[in-house]
């Protein structure tokens, strides 16, 4: 709902990300607002032009929260512990994509 009020393709708008006033090259979440707005307006290629990792994230992140919530309503307890190789292709991926969109042939992923 915030993101009616602002709109996160207006420079500035949220602040800025310290991450590329300190280092000048976008990191992992740049132009994840960007993308969130753009998904709420069904506009799927101008959010994934935003932030492609977002885009991709958030079918996960929203498949991942129903699996938890039918794992409660049915008692099978909390939400199963994530693998640790899980979470290092994870690093691994966000690295690389924050790498990728820094250089000059991985422009087309830059916010």
């Amino acid at each position: 709902m915030a993101l009616r009020l602002r709109d996160p393709h207006e420079s500035g708008s949220w602040g800025y990300c310290p991450w590329k006033l300190l280092l000048g090259v976008d990191c992992p979440g740049c132009g994840g607002l960007r993308a969130v707005n753009d998904l709420t307006h069904g506009d799927v290629l101008s959010a994934a032009s935003s932030n492609l990792i977002v885009v991709l994230v958030v079918p996960v992140a929203v498949l991942t929260w129903l699996f938890w919530v039918l794992r409660l309503r049915r008692g099978s307890g909390g939400f199963p512990a994530v693998p640790t190789w899980a979470w290092g292709s994870a690093l691994v991926l966000l690295a690389g994509f924050t790498v990728v969109r820094n250089l000059p042939f991985g422009s087309w992923l830059a916010a």
